[in-house]
Parts: C-alpha cells; sequence; structure tokens
C-alpha cells in the first residue's frame, strides 16, 4: 500500500507547552488529538507543506523546523509516513481555522489525550533523549558503576541501560537497586534487563529486552508508565518488537564494534531501510559515539547508542 505522505510539526511556545488540535469528528480517526499538519503535495518539500499547513490549519508561520522523526504506521483503511519535525519559533497566534479546539499542553499532560496510533511514537520521542548509555555490570559489581554513572550524568547523559554481563541475578538486582536511586538523584533514568519483575525489585525507569526475548511474551510485559525497550539486529525482531508495543529500540551494530566481533554490521544503506519500515524511535548502536548523532539522524535514527562511545 502506497503511504501517503504527511508533515507533522510539533509546535512550542515559550512556556514549553506543545500545540495539539482535535480532529473533526466526520473526518478518519475523528475525535481524536494530534500534532498539527497535512498531506504533502506533489510540488512540495517536507518544510513547504509544513509552513502551509500550519498556516492553514492554526494560523501560526513556522519558518524553520528541525526533524524529530520520520515514520510509518499502517492503519487498515490507509498507511501514512509521517515526516515529523519540531517547530520552536513562529509568527502569529494558534487558532483553529478550521473550527477545531486547539490547545498548548505540557508535555507531561499529552498522556491524558486520546491520540492516533500513529502519533504515541512521536510522544515517546519527544521524551526519549538522543543518547542512550550502555553500562555493563560484571560479576562482583564495584563502587566504580557509580562513579561511571556519575560521570555520565555529567555529561548529560540521561538514559542508561544496566546491562548484566555474567553478574548473577541476586548481585544484579542489588546493584541495579542502588543504581536506580543514585540516577535518581543525578536526573538519570536507569533502564534494568531480565525478568519484568525487576521493575518493581529496583525501581527502574523500564525494562530492556534482549532479542532472545522478545517471543517469550505475547503481550507488552510492563505498564505503560514504564519505557519499554529491546535490542534488534534484522527486520523479523523489529516487527516482533513492534508487535509487542515497545516504546522504542536499538538497532546494529551499523559499524564494526568491539563488544560484538562476530557480528556482520549492517551499514548505513540497510540501517535506513530497516528503520523506514517500523513506526518507532530507534537508536542506531556499534562502533558509535555522540560525534556520529547528526548522521544516524540523516539516516532515520533517534539518537545513538554506545557502551564506550560517552566518555
Amino acid at each position: 500500500m502506497k503511504a501517503l505522505e504527511v508533515a507533522v510539526g510539533v509546535v512550542f511556545n515559550r512556556a514549553g507547552e506543545v500545540l495539539i488540535s482535535q480532529r473533526p469528528e466526520h473526518v478518519h480517526l475523528g475525535g481524536l488529538w494530534e500534532f498539527p499538519g497535512g498531506k504533502v503535495e506533489a510540488d512540495e518539500d517536507v518544510d513547504q507543506a509544513l509552513r502551509r499547513e500550519l498556516l492553514e490549519e492554526v494560523g501560526v508561520d513556522a519558518a524553520s523546523s528541525t526533524p524529530l522523526i520520520c515514520l510509518r504506521h499502517d492503519y487498515p483503511e490507509r498507511s501514512v509516513r509521517l515526516h515529523v519535525r519540531i517547530v520552536h519559533s513562529f509568527k502569529g497566534e494558534a487558532q483553529g481555522l478550521e473550527g477545531q479546539p486547539v490547545r498548548w499542553v505540557p508535555l507531561s499532560d499529552l498522556d491524558r489525550y486520546p491520540f492516533p496510533a500513529a502519533n504515541l511514537s512521536i510522544i515517546h520521542a519527544l521524551r526519549l533523549p538522543s543518547c542512550y548509555a550502555i553500562m555493563n555490570l560484571e560479576a562482583g559489581g564495584g563502587l566504580h558503576l557509580d562513579e561511571k554513572l556519575e560521570a555520565l550524568a555529567a555529561l548529560g547523559i540521561q538514559l542508561v541501560r544496566l546491562r548484566p554481563l555474567g553478574c548473577e541475578p541476586a548481585d544484579y538486582q542489588r546493584h541495579a537497586a542502588r543504581l536506580v536511586r543514585r540516577g535518581e538523584r543525578l536526573n538519570v533514568q536507569l533502564l534494568v534487563s531480565g525478568d519484568p519483575t525487576l521493575l518493581d525489585q529496583t525501581g527502574a525507569a523500564g525494562l530492556h529486552l534482549r532479542s532472545t526475548q522478545l517471543s517469550s511474551f505475547s503481550l507488552r510485559p510492563t505498564p505503560r508508565d514504564r519505557w519499554l525497550a529491546a535490542s534488534c539486529h534484522d527486520a523479523g525482531e523489529l516487527a516482533r518488537a513492534s508487535g509487542l508495543g515497545v516504546d522504542f529500540v536499538v538497532l546494529g551494530p551499523v559499524e564494526p564494534t568491539a563488544s560484538h566481533p562476530g557480528a556482520i554490521p549492517l551499514g548505513w544503506p540497510r540501517f535506513q531501510a530497516l528503520v523506514e519500515a517500523v513506526a518507532l524511535p530507534v537508536y542506531a548502536l556499534g562502533g558509535l559515539d555522540r560525534g556520529d548523532l547528526d548522521y544516524a539522524r540523516r539516516h532515520g535514527a533517534h539518537g545513538v547508542a554506545a557502551i564506550r562511545g560517552f566518555r
């Protein structure tokens, strides 16, 4: 099914609130709330379409915008590809020029509004930082992990996966609970790996599933107020992660990496093709660091993940 190309604007005001509007009852997905935007015409690029749609729909003139995420979503009756861009400055006063209600809403309140399924990944992308660090918890643990967590926080890293590496389950749980508490003081969210019961045992912000775990669950194993992430390496694993309702995935390795010396790198063209087929924020992993962020975004990534790349 050919996808309808749509430009979507996430418009912020000076208070950091985001603009949303309600779809008319008589149209497709009527009554739901959405980020304003519309169809990209044949003679337009995404920037031109977004500026025109925002002017026509909500009366704001967005002269410039920056990419957030591009995702495809297949509804039973149609497919859409959403080119989502962030607008931080604009002229005009937002209003529903087509008679639709519009509201300025804090990011933390977006969950109170029903959105089309395709918009949920946009909300996740807005809340996710651009860098996802991976900390290995090896046998014996140790206070050096506390120091590493503090170093990551000092670099502005706000999301960290605690990856078990030959660590006994009881030790992993104990060290994870300690690091989660330290992370809360540092404004860093930690995701644990393993059994979903670890969420309550450690107080972690979310659960990160290994690729081998994806076929172990038929339903999402975590509540919606906790992150659910997964490691993926191919299209099949991405499809299983999407079907499980994960919030974001890590995909790789993109380039050769010391942590997976036997793995064949995807390369950027293959990475981009895989990302374009899923409606999820995707972190690129494998031989990357923060310096690769812009290049990764040009190939569809939300951000980059790394074990050693954030120093």
